[in-house]
């Protein structure tokens, strides 16, 4: 299968196509234009795209909230995940150099790989094509298998929209050495304690705490 049918896209430029998929070890032995501009512009457009589908998707998350969904989609890890996914490496025109040593197996190599394409499909036809990709490969996922939801953050926004303040935590306890330590925290209202959270820091236990109250709330 071409990479064109796998990613249901017919690139009306063929040369644009092979730069997409141009290492810069391929490209400077056969004399080339490589991808690594054209990653650069992906890396942009990219960004745009996912920005907007978390804007819609999640209309009540803060810009924080929003921002750190964001970073971990783009992420390298991310990028190189989702081209192992679609096995676009069967496509990397890679040097010989590269070749011996796996590159494409890197997860830089497999990120820019994407971006790359990205971009490419952005100088071929525009905005609508290249969101549609990103969609289709990218963001058809369940975005909570993404741990970073901030949810002390969260209820503090719950709470200021809905009783006019913001819930307190209190550590209950703090057991085990300097570099093994485990706190028991709980979130409380003014009147309740609402739930109890554990962590490794006091952070992750407000956090976990915080999401059992959430869920109490029927916030999540």
């Amino acid at each position: 299968m071409s990479l064109e049918k796998l990613i249901n896209y017919k690139f009306k430029n063929k040369n644009l196509l092979k730069q997409c998929l141009s290492h810069k070890s391929y490209a400077n032995e056969h004399k080339l234009p490589d991808n690594e501009r054209l990653e650069f512009l992906g890396d942009s457009v990219l960004g745009l795209v996912v920005s907007k589908h978390l804007y819609s998707k999640f209309p009540n998350y803060s810009e924080g909230q929003l921002s750190k969904i964001k970073n971990q989609i783009v992420s390298k890890k991310s990028l190189a995940e989702c081209s192992k996914k679609f096995r676009f490496y069967n496509y990397l025109l890679l040097g010989l150099g590269e070749l011996k040593t796996k590159g494409m197996e890197k997860d830089s190599t497999l990120s820019c790989l994407y971006e790359a394409i990205l971009g490419g499909i952005y100088i071929d036809s525009g905005i609508r094509e290249a969101e549609k990709f990103v969609k289709k490969t990218l963001l058809d996922m369940d975005l909570k298998r993404f741990k970073i939801f901030d949810y002390k953050s969260q209820i503090q926004i719950f709470f200021q929209k809905n009783y006019g303040y913001i819930p307190i935590y209190k550590v209950l306890s703090e057991i085990g050495p300097p570099h093994n330590k485990k706190f028991k925290v709980s979130i409380e209202d003014k009147k309740n304690k609402l739930s109890i959270g554990s962590g490794k820091t006091k952070k992750e236990a407000q956090n976990n705490a915080a999401k059992k109250a959430l869920v109490k709330f029927n916030q999540i």
